[in-house]
């Protein structure tokens, strides 16, 4: 029986839509947008932010000397990247209606602190939420299998009791490897009954 159901977040619980924030600020100069995207995203410092292993301002630092002439460019696009990031209006109804069934609800996410407080409030819906772990604080970030069961020692969660949902198919893969139930997250309109589904046959 699925007792837990675990949710990613960004793409997922929140939208992440960094190419529309991108053309918001520079049009349709695509080169500029490639080699700004090609400093933040080619590198690894975000993904090393998510992990815990630098702070925002050490990534910053690190990604502005990438492309040190447009260094002024990359420093404010970060500083306002809080603005790539939206609330999605089903994230609370959705997770009310899993609490009503019965479910414990929890969250596995590759979350810096540089993100949450870029644009704490879209993650208003955490109260809600029976737990989670951010990579961040642990240290570790998916599709390690260290993390999936760092998740279910914390809460002593049975892998087979719990339904785990992200955008990634790698973290799809890495949850199943770990024994989890899991469904790729291929938008609300596709996933949400596809989820209930599984769960009212429970």
């Amino acid at each position: 029986m699925i007792r837990n159901v675990i949710f990613d977040i960004g793409n997922v619980l929140m939208d992440f839509d960094w190419m529309k924030y991108m053309r918001s600020r520079y049009g349709e100069d695509e080169e500029k947008i490639r080699i700004i995207n090609d400093a933040i995203w080619s590198h690894g410092y975000w993904q090393a932010m998510d992990r815990g292993e630098i702070s925002g301002q050490e990534a910053v630092d690190r990604v502005a000397a990438v492309a040190p002439e447009y260094g002024q460019d990359i420093r404010q696009t970060l500083a306002q990247a809080g603005n790539a990031m939206h609330k999605h209006s089903y994230a609370i109804p959705w997770l009310r209606e899993l609490k009503d069934m019965g479910k414990d609800v929890y969250y596995l996410s590759n979350y810096s602190e540089f993100a949450m407080e870029a644009n704490w409030g879209v993650l208003d819906f955490l109260p809600l939420m029976d737990g989670g772990i951010f990579s961040c604080y642990v240290k570790m970030a998916k599709p390690d299998h260290a993390i999936y069961r760092h998740l279910c020692e914390k809460y002593h969660l049975d892998p087979v009791e719990c339904l785990f949902t992200d955008d990634m198919p790698e973290n799809i893969q890495a949850a199943k490897e770990c024994g989890y139930h899991a469904i790729l997250f291929e938008g609300y309109e596709k996933t949400y009954p596809a989820i209930m589904e599984m769960l009212q046959q429970e």
